[in-house]
């Protein structure tokens, strides 16, 4: 059953999403939590933000692979949000930050995201997987002292990725490693040709498996090595709140403090979570449209409206910011996904963990899921990707890395920033080239405008102009342009009163009255 706003999950790929909706559930249940930890939020907040995500957002989403969540990129500013307002006033700006995005949506801002080059995309995609394996390295060696989800390079503490890696390297945990080499190389054998012939594992997801595995032999190191094993008290768990009953599940939600909609910082917290909300899902749902396999173009405008449904629900509800999540996108798509029925079982899981099985998923080690994460980070920055890249030239090449470099050492959001603008450099000199073209036989010249001519083209046609020596006929020829800027116009009678000068003979063809003008 479908309408132009609500789509019910289609069940003709069941059998590919719903163990993709399992692993994705196992991604995001510690990102949920160390996103609400790091926000100084609650941590159920995180949580209820997961199942609206899971069981709203996926019905109403432009994206049949976009998963949606409580976004590392917010975590700063829900933080200094809530030590200023309030947890209750802060739940409200979440209110109030999803009424602005239904209106971007209905204003059609979706557009933006079509603007982005492919080559930034791509390079937003293998610095995700660079950052997701350098991220998850502690938490593989033993150390998970950051936060699940934490992507910027700097750190509060005053490390950076780097140092945090030497850290951990300096703490090593020998029951983690031990945890994470079995669980990697379980799911490297879940992706041969052998483990296909054995039928069983059809219908098991190797992360699944990975999960076990790893807490299984968390349990066995407390009976044969007591020294080797991960507890909770160090950190090293899923540390899901455990309810003791459906009226504490209920409890831990909190309506938002409406009679402090006329605070300004109330309202300006509301845009700037709408701002980079919208533009973080923005930019995940152009990424994950690249890692469709079935190439299907998602619907920004709508994906927006249900973001800003979703956070008017999440708010309501005490739970943190929704917005697209290219982590949980990305293991989505890795997973086998085809339809928004993966995401929906995300958050339907969720929803039963946080009512019926929090005590047992509290046992599950953060070195498993790390293991799980570390090779989707490498299906995404992997070398193949480095040589197409390569191969498409500088102009692609150069804003593809750029973008992967800054996105590493920066953030997503500036990383991006930087990206584009480096390509809106390549972009310009292209346009340079191509718009304008000098040639010459004997003592005759011609410039010839390709396409219409901007501004941008001024520096190019004075260059051009220059190469025309002394005493020669020079014929401009603007038939192929549309639109001349005034710039161009300027440029071109600087020209003609310098050639006076010079003893050349200029001839306009088309480019003021759409008739030869000589001087």
């Amino acid at each position: 059953m479908t309408s132009r706003h609500l789509t019910w999950p289609s069940l003709t790929s069941a059998g590919r999403d719903v163990p993709a909706g399992i692993v994705v559930f196992l991604v995001a249940l510690p990102l949920c939590l160390g996103i609400a930890l790091a926000s100084g939020a609650p941590l159920f907040s995180g949580v209820i933000s997961g199942i609206v995500a899971g069981l709203v957002v996926s019905l109403l989403s432009g994206s049949e692979l976009s998963v949606s969540g409580p976004a590392a990129g917010l975590a700063v500013v829900v933080l200094a949000a809530i030590k200023g307002l309030g947890f209750e006033a802060f739940a409200l700006a979440v209110v109030l930050s999803g009424m602005l995005q239904v209106a971007f949506g209905f204003l059609r801002v979706g557009v933006v995201g079509d603007y982005i080059p492919n080559g930034v995309i791509k390079g937003m995609l293998a610095a995700i997987g660079v950052v997701i394996i350098l991220k998850q390295l502690p938490h593989a060696l033993g150390d998970d002292h950051d936060f699940e989800g934490d992507n910027a390079f700097e750190q509060p503490d005053g490390r950076n990725t780097f140092s945090e890696i030497l850290e951990a390297v300096l703490r090593l945990s020998p029951g983690a490693i031990l945890i994470t080499l079995c669980c990697l190389g379980l799911l490297l054998f879940w992706e041969t040709p052998l483990r296909r012939r054995i039928h069983w594992t059809s219908v098991i997801p190797g992360p699944l498996v990975c999960v076990l595995l790893g807490t299984g032999l968390n349990e066995l190191y407390g009976v044969v090595a007591p020294a080797w094993k991960l507890t909770a008290e160090n950190g090293h768990l899923v540390s899901l709140p455990v309810m003791d009953s459906f009226r504490g599940f209920l409890g831990a939600f909190s309506l938002p403090a409406f009679g402090q909609i006329g605070r300004f910082e109330v309202w300006t917290t509301a845009v700037t979570i709408a701002v980079v909300g919208s533009v973080e899902t923005l930019l995940c749902i152009e990424a994950t449209d690249k890692l469709d396999p079935e190439k299907r173009i998602s619907d920004s405008d709508r994906e927006l409206r249900a973001q800003g449904i979703g956070n008017i629900l999440s708010g309501l509800l005490g739970g943190l910011p929704i917005t697209s999540v290219i982590v949980r996108s990305s293991a989505n798509v890795y997973a086998g996904a085809r339809t928004r029925l993966s995401a929906f079982v995300h958050g339907l899981l969720l929803l039963v963990a946080a009512l019926l099985l929090a005590g047992i998923l509290n046992h599950i080690p953060l070195a498993a899921l790390a293991s799980i994460l570390l090779l989707v980070g490498y299906k995404l920055s992997s070398l193949k990707i480095v040589k197409e890249m390569w191969a498409l030239g500088r102009s692609q090449f150069i804003p593809f890395g750029v973008t992967l470099l800054a996105i590493v050492f920066t953030d997503l959001l500036k990383g991006i920033g930087i990206g584009l603008l480096t390509s809106v450099f390549f972009v310009i000199r292209s346009n340079h080239h191509a718009a304008i073209t000098l040639v010459h036989q004997d003592s005759d010249w011609l410039v010839r405008f390709n396409k219409d001519v901007s501004f941008i083209h001024k520096a190019e046609l004075k260059r051009r102009l220059s190469e025309i020596p002394d005493r020669s006929n020079a014929i401009i020829d603007g038939n192929k342009a549309l639109y001349i800027d005034h710039d161009i116009y300027d440029t071109l009678k600087e020209f003609e009163t310098a050639a006076s000068f010079r003893g050349i003979k200029v001839a306009y063809y088309n480019i003021f009255g759409k008739e030869i003008t000589r001087h």
